[in-house]
């Protein structure tokens, strides 16, 4: 992931410069976009045709400078049904399957083209968030 939102920039700096309460998430779902989100948020992300977000799994984290986040097992979206879900461009981490809070975002490497039938797979270790 290339930006942390404003919203978790926050949550940080809250958790580690003052004594706020900052409370963590306890899952995180990645969400697909076929307009693109900000620090603010925003974006379009796909909906309907059997799109829902799905849960990371297991994210490890390794390294120094950077410091780099990375998914443990692939991440699989179901088919596209009923029709299709557009040109995806970039991918979010929210800490809830629906609704919730926008923690992060990237464009994708490549955007793909999801119609109906079609399946989303992230591969493991190809969802980063990059710390320098």
């Amino acid at each position: 992931m290339s930006s942390f939102t404003d919203y978790t920039e926050n949550l940080v700096l809250n958790f580690l410069l003052t004594a706020n309460t900052a409370t963590r998430p306890t899952a995180w779902y990645v969400g697909l976009f076929t307009a693109a989100p900000s620090d603010t948020g925003g974006g379009t992300e796909v909906s309907g045709n059997a799109y829902a977000r799905v849960v990371t799994g297991t994210i490890t984290v390794s390294g120094t400078s950077p410091t780099n986040a990375t998914n443990a097992a692939a991440i699989e979206f179901a088919a596209a049904s009923g029709g299709n879900w557009g040109s995806i461009g970039w991918a979010g981490i929210f800490d809830a399957s629906t609704s919730g809070n926008l923690l992060a975002w990237a464009a994708l490497s490549t955007a793909r083209t999801i119609n109906d039938g079609d399946v989303l797979r992230i591969p493991a270790g190809d969802l980063d968030v990059t710390l320098t």
